[in-house]
């Protein structure tokens, strides 16, 4: 049974080792944990305090939270009054969601957070602390509209976080990555977006209707290899096509 259990997950992780791409990693990630009832994963470097909301975004290096999810939370200004994030600067202990519910009920912005949360499919979640070599600390958060962690489970994501993380790092700074051409218009767009503008903003200031600014931001996150918008910002910023 251990010799299965390893051989399951040294599979896993060689499944890790072949993405090509953080999109890629995304979904092999998605198709193991997706087994233990977890539905979405997101992953970043916590920004130091007063960080621009454009720059934020910079930080995700895995996103695969519901869509919108991203694009809210970064323009609402959500990050430094999430208790998760909170409790990742203060406790690199992994903990539920579930868990910190009596440190934030009497904060309104905080509730307000995890409440917009819920509504996005996100009620109940994992976070898993992490600190870069650099010492830096980042976080690895599993998340779903429900599900149970025994603490074998809790474990087990641990490991897989951790992984995880690493190999989207490689993926995200190694030399390997092709270039990238984005259009005029393209990159009108994803600066705009960079800038926390909806798609209605971005069509009104291209002079364009918001499905035209739509389709400029999907062609975009297409050419990128990313899922979401803020996921879309970040590898730009990593690839010098945003400053």
């Amino acid at each position: 049974m251990i010799v299965k259990s390893i051989d399951r997950t040294y599979g896993l992780f060689q499944a890790f080792d072949r993405a090509a791409s953080v999109q890629e990693l995304n979904r092999c990630l998605l198709g193991a944990v997706g087994k233990l009832g977890v539905e979405s994963t997101f992953a970043g470097v916590i920004p130091v305090p007063g960080t621009s909301r454009r720059d934020q975004a910079a930080h995700v290096l895995l996103d695969s939270t519901p869509a919108g999810w991203s694009e809210r939370y970064f323009k609402a200004g959500h990050l430094f009054r999430d208790p998760t994030i909170r409790r990742l600067t203060t406790d690199l202990t992994p903990f539920q969601w579930s868990d910190i519910e009596p440190q934030y009920r009497e904060d309104a912005a905080a509730r307000r957070v995890m409440e917009e949360a819920g509504d996005f499919r996100l009620r109940q979640g994992f976070t898993v602390p992490l600190i870069t070599l650099d010492g830096r600390v980042a976080g690895f958060s599993f998340g779903a509209e429900r599900f149970d962690l025994s603490p074998e489970l809790r474990g087990m994501l641990q490991l897989v976080a951790s992984y995880a993380f690493g190999r989207s790092i490689v993926l995200s700074e190694g030399p390997a990555r092709p270039g990238v051409h984005l259009t005029p218009r393209e990159h009108e767009a994803l600066q705009w977006a960079a800038d926390g503008k909806t798609e209605w903003e971005i069509g009104e200031l291209m002079s364009i209707s918001e499905h035209g600014a739509e389709k400029h931001l999907r062609a975009v996150r297409a050419k990128l290899g990313t899922a979401s918008r803020a996921h879309a910002v970040a590898e730009a910023f990593r690839r010098g096509l945003l400053r």
